[in-house]
């Protein structure tokens, strides 16, 4: 059996992700129980991502900063 991998580098890919697997669950292609797992680890995933965001833009802000206080 060939290792399947859901693309979440991204909220959309997470949230694509997420909607591909309600649609499995609806479908009965995938029991709950798997189907919460996976769920719960794309919500971990979802956090992390923006919590990557918001540190870039924090640091995006850090640096205009910088930059006016140098001027």
């Amino acid at each position: 059996m060939a290792n399947k991998r859901l693309k979440m580098s991204t909220a959309r890919e997470a949230r694509q992700a997420a909607n591909r697997i309600a649609n499995m669950l609806l479908n009965r292609e995938i029991d709950p129980k798997t189907a919460n797992a996976i769920l719960y680890a794309i919500n971990v995933t979802l956090g992390s991502i923006r919590v990557d965001e918001q540190q870039q833009k924090l640091d995006e802000l850090e640096k205009m900063v910088e930059e006016i206080k140098s001027k």
